[in-house]
């Protein structure tokens, strides 16, 4: 075929626009590969084509399956000449794949646009542009933002969510007691850690009868409603199970580790109807797909754009003040990327986590607005006053923004948030 041959190099204006998504790439190559014939070549080779030709890649199979290169940007952008002794050249690619190839569903779209790519070195997929109608194909959130404050009844503020701490290794009746007091100082949303599953020391339905009923004693004595988001990752073939057993034990919300799992047992439970629970998402093991500059998939893809589609009602993200933390750009992309308009999908809420504390409270919203959970382990159960006071520190931080009132100066008269800044500071 030759380079330029309009079925692997087209327009994007050239092409039926609903029938296809853009898939944009980084690719860095050594200086002397012709990145067109290299475009080209992924092309083909992510849809009808393999390394050799083979005869039944006919011209009626390539018309209607074969993916087509639609952009081929080098950066920076070289107009005249390649400087000398340029040893290697960056590109920007965009590759329009038929979504005939692999339906509405997540699996094969990841192996169609980077299944065999991905071991390919330096390329790294940066996004994915979906036409209306495939989108429509997804659930997205049952809640969404206003769904979830609705049903917590708070519409001024962030929310404030709880990671029990210690995050593995304790009985239901510790984990109770922890639950009882971190709710009692004004935790909206009480998690499980990520590392906590159906344990054989705190088996799932024990856990979550226990952390409700000392939740229902919380609610009364402070007057507001609390959720419990109880892990339920697990093999694939019991999550379902797992959903159902703790909802009839009385969870309000389920989390899952959505990356370990896999997109489409998120899907799933999003569009049980059985399922009227808000599902929270969380991220860990993103940075083994996206760490890396040059290689992987980009945070925006994994845990914006996917996140979103799949159903995730609550998508933890790591903030650039945390432990474990996005450059703030990234961060901020992939709030936007949750909330901004996405066809009919719902909004998720962005869980800001990961090493948070009252003292960066000012600094996150200033940058991302109060749409957002903010969520905190170690900074409530490791306050000086216990999980309690911890959680009254944040109130207390909530207050002061809200106000518009220095946060240093709010605390003089406030002990727990005071205690709080004391022993972690400001941002």
């Amino acid at each position: 075929m030759a380079r330029f041959d309009p079925i692997v190099f087209s327009s994007w204006e050239g092409l039926h626009q609903e029938n296809y998504l853009i898939a944009m790439y980084f690719m860095e190559v050594e200086a002397s590969v012709d990145p067109v014939e290299l475009g080209v070549e992924i092309a083909v080779d992510q849809t009808t084509g393999t390394w050799t030709a083979v005869p039944a890649e006919t011209p009626e199979v390539r018309r209607h399956h074969m993916a087509k290169l639609i952009a081929l940007h080098e950066v920076p952008n070289y107009e005249f000449e390649v400087p000398q002794g340029t040893k290697t050249r960056r590109y920007l690619i965009q590759i329009a794949f038929p979504t005939i190839n692999f339906g509405a569903q997540i699996p094969m779209l990841l192996s169609s646009v980077f299944g065999n790519l991905s071991s390919r070195g330096w390329i790294k997929l940066l996004d994915l542009q979906f036409p209306r109608t495939f989108l429509e194909s997804f659930p997205g959130p049952k809640f969404g933002i206003e769904g979830l404050r609705r049903l917590l009844g708070i519409w001024d503020r962030p929310i404030l969510c709880n990671v029990i701490k210690p995050c593995t290794g304790i009985s239901p009746e510790v984990g109770a007691e922890l639950v009882y007091q971190a709710a009692r100082g004004g935790v909206d949303i009480i998690k499980d850690d990520e590392l906590i599953g159906d344990a054989p020391f705190s088996p799932m339905v024990k856990r979550v009868k226990e952390y409700m009923c000392r939740l229902k004693e919380a609610d009364e004595q402070k007057g507001e409603k609390t959720l419990f988001a109880i892990n339920v990752t697990d093999r694939q073939d019991k999550i379902r199970d797992n959903a159902l057993r703790a909802i009839e034990a009385g969870a309000n919300a389920l989390m899952i580790s959505f990356v370990t799992v896999g997109f489409s047992v998120v899907r799933t439970l999003a569009e049980d109807k059985s399922i009227s629970v808000p599902i929270m998402g969380h991220m860990n093991f993103a940075g083994a797909l996206c760490e890396s500059p040059c290689s992987g998939v980009s945070s925006e893809l994994i845990c914006g754009k996917l996140a979103r589609m799949v159903g995730m009602d609550m998508v933890l993200v790591y903030p650039p003040q945390s432990r474990f933390h996005l450059i703030e750009n990234k961060f901020e992309r992939v709030l936007q990327i949750l909330q901004q308009p996405f066809s009919k999908i719902k909004p998720s809420f962005p869980l800001l986590a990961g090493g948070v504390h009252p003292g960066i409270v000012p600094a996150t919203l200033d940058s991302v607005g109060t749409d957002v959970i903010i969520g905190a382990g170690g900074s409530i159960h490791g306050h000086p006053g216990g999980a309690t006071a911890g959680a009254r520190a944040f109130r207390q931080a909530f207050e002061a923004y809200s106000r518009g009132v220095d946060l240093e100066g709010w605390a003089q008269d406030k002990e727990e948030l005071h205690q709080a800044l004391g022993l972690w500071g400001t941002a």
